[in-house]
């Protein structure tokens, strides 16, 4: 592991995962992934709502799109120039939807190192001196959930809730009147993603699967509320 990678992103959380679990009640590992999980999402709050209210603006932007691409159809470069037109008149980022992903991709690879490391005994080293120390960590979430291994009824829960998130976003385009192709691609990733989660899941700890689950719920949820204020906003 590097130490640029170690002292950023994994040690810093691996002390959060392991004094969270030292200050709850009852010592639950997996409870404190959810609680990790809820702050590292508040920390990328305010990129999840540029990127939501961007992919929002983008959608409304469809109908335009489609009439430039019918208009400059036989002429790719003047097709292109004028979307990209389009996306600066309006202040659209296109790639902005792309960013919280990642953003998060490093601290998903830290967790994974964190899940593995942090409920096993060789840890202590890493550990700051005001975090307490442990010489194991309960892997049972809830008392009967070894977070430490694969678990298939998680999976099948994590690829539930990513489904029930794309149908959302879905919904949401839909709504928007977004294009057949974007409506298209949608309809593609509603069953994509379920899928290509259960298949990483497959070989990942029950414990990253709970990150999973967690942070899906936070964007379910995140993604109702900016909707909400989004349509207030313009009523």
């Amino acid at each position: 592991m590097s130490s640029l990678f170690n002292e950023i992103l994994y040690r810093p959380l691996l002390n959060l995962a392991v004094y969270i679990y030292a200050v709850i009640p009852g010592q639950d590992f997996g409870i404190a992934i959810i609680i990790l999980t809820i702050i590292i999402r508040f920390i990328f709050l305010p990129l999840s709502i540029k990127a939501l209210k961007s992919q929002r603006s983008l959608s409304e932007l469809q109908p335009k799109m489609n009439e430039i691409k019918e208009k400059y159809k036989n002429d790719k470069t003047a097709q292109s120039a004028a979307i990209m037109q389009l996306y600066k008149d309006n202040k659209v980022n296109p790639f902005a939807g792309c960013l919280p992903l990642l953003v998060q991709l490093p601290v998903i690879f830290a967790l994974y190192a964190v899940f593995r490391d942090g409920i096993g005994s060789g840890v202590a080293g890493y550990l700051y001196p005001f975090v307490p120390h442990f010489d194991s960590i309960n892997p049972i979430f809830l008392g009967f959930l070894d977070i430490s291994k694969r678990n298939i009824p998680v999976i099948i829960v994590a690829g539930l809730v990513q489904w029930l998130q794309s149908k959302q976003q879905a919904a949401s385009m839909k709504v928007q009147g977004a294009g057949k192709e974007m409506a298209a691609f949608n309809n593609q990733m509603l069953n994509f993603m379920p899928i290509m989660i259960i298949i990483i899941g497959w070989s990942l700890p029950a414990g990253l699967m709970l990150y999973i689950i967690a942070t899906t719920v936070f964007s379910i949820f995140e993604q109702a509320l900016i909707k909400k204020k989004y349509d207030q906003q313009r009523a």
